[in-house]
């Protein structure tokens, strides 16, 4: 039996008012994840960014875009770190491809 892999991309926006450091640290964090459960693509980093609308009180956040293989059952787990870790103020995780 084969494992099924599937494609996906999440974006996730950070606190600005984090330092340097935390947002680097955020980042990693996501990027380790990822990694011990599938294959990490890519990593971009578009920094910071106008929301479109006022979240918590926040005009801008930090984005991240990461795209990565991995097994159906991931992506759940991954939301659910995004909730509870301090300073994601939103994130999507989306299956691309077939």
């Amino acid at each position: 039996m084969t494992k099924v892999i599937n494609k996906y991309e999440t974006l996730f926006v950070i606190n600005p008012n984090l330092g340097e450091e935390e947002i680097a640290g955020l980042v990693e964090k996501f990027k380790s994840l990822i990694e011990s459960a599938g294959q990490l693509e890519s990593v971009e980093e578009w920094g910071k960014r106008r929301l479109a609308y006022p979240i918590k009180n926040l005009n801008e956040g930090y984005y991240v875009l990461i795209n990565f293989s991995a097994e159906p059952s991931f992506p759940q787990e991954l939301e659910r770190n995004f909730k509870i870790t301090d300073g994601i103020i939103r994130a999507i995780v989306v299956k691309i491809g077939e």
